[in-house]
């Protein structure tokens, strides 16, 4: 199973704007920057972060993202569902009986390994995953803060 680059990107985001000091709004210049991404490519990222309610765009001069909901409230799924969607991962598409009868078996394996990782990911804060990095950037040289 594999998600989106946009996910990944969604994700690291969401930890950099979660090291931001409170009150500060980072510009999409700056986001893209420490990602190596095209500005234009993480306006997207970041515009489905706003419609799901996870940031929100400040105007202006001195605009730029910040997160709106207490970070400690944002999981990995959230963001995932953001990016994604919440569709489900796997479809039986077989329609052979010995497979079917009635339901699809191996879909019903999937559905739930599927339900298990979104309980996994559920209780997987951004804001964990930021003290960790704040722990680490001392360790490690060639570490970059975001800020």
């Amino acid at each position: 199973m594999k998600y989106s680059r946009a996910t990944n990107y969604a994700l690291h985001t969401m930890v950099f704007l979660t090291l931001a000091p409170k009150g500060k709004s980072v510009g999409v210049d700056h986001l893209a920057n420490i990602q190596n991404l095209s500005p234009t490519y993480l306006s997207k990222i970041l515009t489905k972060l706003v419609k799901a309610g996870l940031i929100e765009s400040v105007p202006g001069v001195k605009g730029g993202y910040s997160i709106i909901r207490h970070s400690h409230e944002i999981s990995f799924l959230d963001v995932i569902h953001a990016i994604e969607g919440k569709t489900t991962l796997f479809s039986c598409s077989s329609e052979h009986d010995d497979f079917r009868n009635g339901e699809c078996l191996i879909e019903n394996v999937m559905i739930n390994a599927e339900r298990n990782m979104t309980e996994e990911l559920s209780k997987k804060y951004i804001v964990d995953i930021a003290k960790q990095f704040e722990a680490n950037k001392n360790k490690k040289s060639d570490c970059k803060h975001p800020y």
